[in-house]
């Protein structure tokens, strides 16, 4: 899938956007990671692949990132506190041959290994350098509209023997699980219950007198 086109627009759903207030909202999904359960593989740092997802308007701190550690390959597992509607993705790298060139993405597979990246992704990108945050990878949304959990995967960069990521920025929609409806039925089953047997005693008694 070479022949990318640096344009207004590109192959496979990337795209350059502009700079507006409002992409701090748009790319708030990183607020809805449950960060205590993200597993990031083959990290040289322990812990340091939780520092990528950050606001938007933190995405050029580049003290934070994330190195890879045998070879060129990382591996992000992240789960989300609810369902997510994905729509796109962005990735900031800074120094060109340690920015990865390709990512997969799939969905709701959690604790995935580099033993089972080998099976297609949902979605598979061929990457641009991008240390501005300015390329966007569009997702299928139809095929990303219920992600609770979203593994995102870099097998090699343009060069270098590690890979670094500054910023991994994940726009879309977010829903709340529904959690309630179980409690709700434990609710209603023992109440409803007792209530509607002492109405009907009642009923029964009054009647006979």
């Amino acid at each position: 899938m070479s022949g990318h086109r640096h344009g207004r627009h590109g192959c496979d759903g990337d795209h350059n956007h502009d700079e507006t207030p409002e992409m701090g909202l748009q790319y708030s999904l990183y607020s809805k990671i449950d960060l205590g359960n993200l597993e990031c593989l083959n990290e040289k740092c322990e812990g340091s692949g939780k520092d990528v997802f950050k606001a938007w308007e933190d995405r050029f701190d580049f003290e934070k990132y994330v190195e890879s550690d045998a070879d060129e390959e990382l591996l992000f597992n992240i789960p989300f506190t609810g369902n997510v509607k994905l729509k796109g993705v962005v990735v900031v790298g800074r120094e060109m041959d340690s920015h990865p060139s390709k990512m997969k993405l799939y969905k709701n597979r959690p604790h995935m290994t580099f033993d089972d990246v080998g099976a297609p992704g949902d979605q598979e990108f061929d990457l641009h350098p991008d240390n501005t945050g300015t390329l966007e990878y569009s997702t299928k949304v139809v095929k990303f509209s219920s992600v609770h959990h979203l593994t995102l995967y870099f097998p090699t960069n343009f060069g270098s023997e590690t890979t670094k990521v500054y910023y991994i920025g994940l726009r879309g929609e977010f829903y709340e699980a529904h959690r309630h409806g179980v409690t709700i039925c434990t609710y209603e089953a023992r109440p409803n219950i007792s209530d509607h047997k002492t109405n009907a005693f009642d009923s029964v008694s009054h009647e006979v007198q």
